[in-house]
């Protein structure tokens, strides 16, 4: 390895090991409304802390987080494609892009590389990512109008959140009943079990699209306790 790559490794791994699990926490937070991680979700500390351990080797390493949102993307083009015959590897699919969607921000934080364009290119990822979640649950089986239901609600929910984001609310420190780790974890189980249940696709969409229709009135009222 020529000198030059070897500099360039060490500020990586320098920038890595300078933020430490809290200071990462932190900046989560920031990113996140200020949501108080200590008081909040258990589930949502467990993940935070194993996206910690995942990606301080891949931020060390020089990793782009760039790199990570297209594979997070790639990822569930790839469950949607296999969903018709091979559901339930589908379904891990659509866990490894939720990981890899995880890790994306998690590596910019270490690395402290974060941008408006990596936010921009992590959000459109993530949208893209759930059309296809929810394309692999209708070639698994799954009913056209609930698929189509659940991509309604979906839309409503994050446009209401971007909306307010563009009004100048900024992020809401409020964890809905439809946030996307329980939308990623309906759609899995949705493909994991549709081999032996025929309507599991069905349902997973449709308990998604209600989810979803939950969750946009939990933001409204998050949002009208806001100080203008």
């Amino acid at each position: 390895m020529s000198p030059a790559l070897h500099l360039k490794r060490a500020e990586h791994l320098t920038r890595a090991e300078h933020l430490t699990r809290a200071e990462h926490l932190n900046r989560w937070s920031e990113l996140h409304g200020e949501y108080d991680v200590a008081a909040g979700s258990g589930l949502v500390r467990g993940w935070l802390a194993m996206v910690y351990l995942l990606a301080r080797p891949l931020a060390a390493a020089g990793v782009s987080a760039h790199l990570l949102t297209a594979l997070a993307v790639g990822v569930a083009a790839g469950a949607a494609g296999l969903a018709e015959t091979v559901p339930v590897a589908a379904g891990v699919l659509v866990l490894t892009s939720a990981l890899l969607d995880g890790l994306d921000g998690a590596v910019a934080v270490l690395a402290r590389t974060e941008s408006f364009l990596g936010a921009l290119l992590d959000s459109l990822g993530d949208r893209a990512a759930d059309a296809l979640f929810l394309i692999a649950l209708w070639r698994a089986g799954g009913s056209g109008l609930w698929c189509l239901v659940a991509a309604g609600g979906l839309v409503l929910l994050e446009y209401t959140r971007a909306r307010a984001g563009a009004l100048g609310r900024g992020e809401i420190a409020v964890v809905t009943v439809g946030e996307r780790p329980v939308r990623v974890a309906l759609a899995a189980l949705g493909l994991v079990l549709a081999p032996w249940w025929s309507q599991a696709a069905t349902v997973s969409a449709a308990c998604t699209g209600a989810l979803c229709a939950v969750a946009v009135p939990q933001l409204v009222r998050a949002f009208g306790t806001l100080r203008p």
